[in-house]
């Protein structure tokens, strides 16, 4: 009874994960410029992966694999952001045709790059 609800709920998450991770693709495929995109690939991306591992840990039944499923989860969950918010400092400094559109720019000041020169 047990192992079956285990099966169940570790096919649950692995679904769940699954649309996750394709909600994402989607979104790095069709949105239109670099900050949606690496917006929707740094949200919905790792919770997809973070799914399919509390997944694997879930069904495995070994402590040893749950506990690196577990670590590997976390482990996206606290580098994510960061190169998300890498990537973004990195494409506001060297494009400029991505700022031509901003509507409010309050790195601007902080930078000492002038947008419009």
């Amino acid at each position: 009874m047990i192992a079956a609800i285990t099966i169940y709920a570790g096919c649950g998450l692995l679904l769940l994960g699954a649309v996750f991770s394709l909600i994402a693709a989607i979104g790095v495929v069709r949105l239109p410029d670099l900050f949606t995109r690496m917006h929707a690939a740094s949200k919905a991306g790792p919770v997809g992966a973070g799914l399919v591992l509390i997944a694997v840990a879930v069904v495995s039944g070994d402590v040893g694999v749950a506990l690196r499923a577990i670590v590997g989860f976390v482990f996206l969950l606290l580098t994510t952001p960061v190169a998300a918010h890498l990537l973004a400092r990195a494409s506001y400094r060297t494009t400029d045709q991505l700022r031509m559109n901003m509507v409010v720019d309050e790195l601007k000041s902080k930078t000492g790059q002038n947008p419009d020169a």
